[in-house]
């Protein structure tokens, strides 16, 4: 049987702005990413991350990521829907895996480190 597969799309930690988010580091916030896509795989899944930029070759970035291959889940990271200033950002990325995963189950954490928690709500392993 094959592992479900799941992409975690987020904003790649030198961009963000801490103070939004009190308590976390890039440092942190690349070590959860990456504890969190190891804790994916050890479930069972096929687990890629992509992360990208505010906006200047984001939609590229997801786009690539996307027509790698067949994602069952594709996880939108918090980063993404906070701060407000990111809505727009959000939005583009929400209807480009709309457009290029149709059937592809969206979910959403809420730290980086609940993502295998909303994958699992999303699809089994």
């Amino acid at each position: 049987m094959a592992k479900k597969t799941v992409l975690a799309i987020g904003i790649e930690p030198s961009f963000v702005d801490f103070s939004a988010f009190p308590g976390l580091t890039a440092e942190l916030m690349t070590s959860y990413v990456g504890a969190e896509i190891e804790q994916l795989r050890a479930m069972g899944y096929e687990a890629d991350s992509c992360l990208i930029d505010l906006g200047d070759t984001a939609e590229a970035v997801a786009a690539a990521a996307l027509g790698a291959k067949h994602y069952d889940c594709v996880v939108i990271g918090a980063g993404l829907r906070e701060p407000r200033e990111r809505l727009h950002l959000f939005e583009r990325i929400i209807n480009l895996v709309h457009l290029a995963a149709p059937q592809t189950r969206i979910c959403f954490n809420t730290t980086p480190a609940d993502t295998a928690e909303a994958v699992q709500r999303s699809v089994a392993p």
